[in-house]
């Protein structure tokens, strides 16, 4: 694997390539990024991974300085995964100078998480445009966990015409049912044996809903008993998962989604399925 830090060098790496496959990150990579990376070596080559924090999609008071940065160990679990480019640049290569241009994303960013983080989906639209931009890829594969943003990236590609195809992996998770994410470290022990209570809520919703229950009341009961259990919630809410819009009449794929904190960590999940 070659590790490059610097826009001219990722280029003179990628010269000549036209099936190159992008996995961005944001590094500290677990069992679930590694799939990434997997998936998209099936997909195409050579397969470029991007470790990169990115400032511009925290807000304030949120946890970007301590953020988990493990490039070393990173780099080590990306070669037994089998990427071929780790790219890993400091904040002077994508932001060289203030980003002033940054992509708006639909109204859709602004329900679910974008409405507990202001911001936060332009600073992600707009560092995924900048790192399809730098790599060229010809597919890019994302995690199906963070569901809003993935939705939102998919939007963005096809409304600016930009040539990549963008593949969805499934959430990976521990045996409990908790879904693997970088800020699981900062769960106390008991708080990681309470953490697959989000998980089994989710499952508990689309067994109401499956079964005839009204939306709003299941949703309702899960964040009732996320509460009596001590989390803080964000949302429970169930979208169509085409539009993300509230379920209609027509509505046959929908996806349950949540955010809650447990203790000082914010942990997102959701589960997508069939009605009707």
């Amino acid at each position: 694997m070659r590790t490059v830090h610097s826009l001219e060098d990722l280029r003179d790496a990628l010269a000549g390539c036209r099936a190159t496959a992008l996995v961005p990150t944001m590094g500290n990579l677990h069992r679930g990024h590694l799939a990434l990376v997997e998936r998209a070596r099936q997909l195409g080559g050579p397969v470029v991974a991007s470790v990169f924090v990115n400032r511009l999609q925290f807000g304030v008071g949120e946890d970007f300085d301590r953020y988990p940065r493990t490039l070393a160990e990173d780099a080590a679990a990306l070669v037994g995964a089998g990427c071929d480019i780790l790219f890993a640049p400091d904040e002077s290569v994508i932001y060289p100078e203030p980003q002033t241009v940054l992509v708006q994303p639909p109204p859709e960013a602004d329900q679910l998480c974008g409405a507990h983080r202001p911001g936060h989906f332009v600073g992600v639209l707009t560092v995924v445009c900048k790192l399809l931009g730098m790599v060229q890829p010809a597919v890019a594969v994302f995690g199906e966990k963070d569901f809003q943003q993935l939705w939102l990236i998919r939007r963005m590609v096809a409304q600016l015409a930009l040539p990549v195809r963008i593949e969805g992996q499934p959430t990976a998770r521990d045996a409990d049912g908790l879904a693997l994410s970088s800020r699981n470290r900062y769960l106390s022990p008991a708080e990681r044996a309470q953490a697959p209570q989000l998980y089994g809520v989710l499952c508990r919703v689309r067994d109401a809903v499956c079964a005839g229950a009204a939306v709003d009341s299941a949703t309702a009961l899960a964040e009732a008993e996320l509460t009596a259990a001590g989390w803080a919630v964000d949302y429970v809410a169930l979208r169509d998962a085409a539009s993300l819009r509230p379920p209609g009449s027509a509505t046959i794929q929908c996806v349950v989604l949540a955010a809650a904190r447990l203790g000082a960590t914010r942990l997102i999940d959701n589960l997508a399925f069939r009605i009707g």
